[in-house]
């Protein structure tokens, strides 16, 4: 019988292969087997060795290549049968990343476990941007939410956003109008600044500014797409962001 084989949950961080801890680098460069989602980069993917493998399980708005019940199972099924699996994420694992669930599953079947933190999103686009996610005149307080998942109308984000705050929402491109609304009929004053950051720590990154009541229309105007992550707070429009703005131009 072969020798079960442990599932290694690898944050990926936010896009640029320079930002992967040592660890993330060293098992990828070295699996057999790698099972990744669609936020990990091609840059990423390109330090397998050439007889690695890949398996793409990218989910999509309203689309799932496999359900996270098979992509546990898959995970499971290739470790029981002797492999080592490298699952690879963008971000961190634990951050919106479902390696808690995974975790779960191969510790129900008996499978070792080895996670290995990454720069999650929110750090990483909030680096590339410059954005000091708190900072000593603006925010002290750091929230993160998924903005899309079922039931968004009906969550409690009362507290997570406004005058010393920094809210980041994750996922949340598609349902900018519901989240400007919803955080506007809490009580958010519609001109809070927002930053959203596209493409964040990679050539291709966007840094586009505005207030949180024109939220919907930047987005649409100009037509972002997802890897995205939407920041607002005080501290997307502070003045020592001056470079992040030139990041910006250079990107364009």
């Amino acid at each position: 019988m072969a020798q079960t084989g442990t599932i290694y949950l690898v944050g990926a961080g936010p896009g640029d292969p320079d930002l992967l801890t040592l660890r993330a680098a060293r098992l990828i460069e070295r699996a057999e087997l790698i099972v990744h989602d669609g936020l990990v980069d091609p840059a990423i993917l390109a330090l397998a060795r050439d007889d690695a493998r890949l398996v793409s399980v990218a989910k999509q708005r309203s689309k799932h290549t496999l359900p996270q019940e098979d992509i546990n199972a898959l995970l499971v099924r290739e470790a029981l049968s002797g492999r080592d699996v490298v699952r690879l994420k963008g971000g961190d694992p634990l951050v919106f990343g479902r390696g808690g669930e995974e975790a779960e599953a191969a510790h129900a079947a008996g499978v070792p476990v080895e996670i290995v933190p990454g720069i999650s999103a929110a750090n990483g686009a909030a680096a590339a941007a410059q954005i000091a996610l708190t900072h000593r005149e603006a925010s002290s307080i750091v929230s993160f939410v998924a903005g899309q998942c079922k039931g968004l109308k009906d969550q409690d984000w009362s507290g997570l956003a406004g005058k010393g705050r920094t809210l980041v929402i994750y996922m949340g491109v598609k349902t900018a109008p519901q989240i400007a609304e919803k955080l506007m009929e809490d009580g958010l004053a519609p001109d809070m600044p927002v930053a959203v950051i596209e493409n964040a720590a990679r050539p291709q990154m966007r840094v586009l500014r505005g207030l949180l009541a024109g939220l919907p229309d930047l987005v649409v105007e100009q037509r972002v797409k997802s890897p995205a992550l939407i920041v607002i707070g005080e501290v997307t429009a502070r003045t020592d962001t001056a470079l992040a703005n030139v990041a910006l131009e250079a990107a364009r």
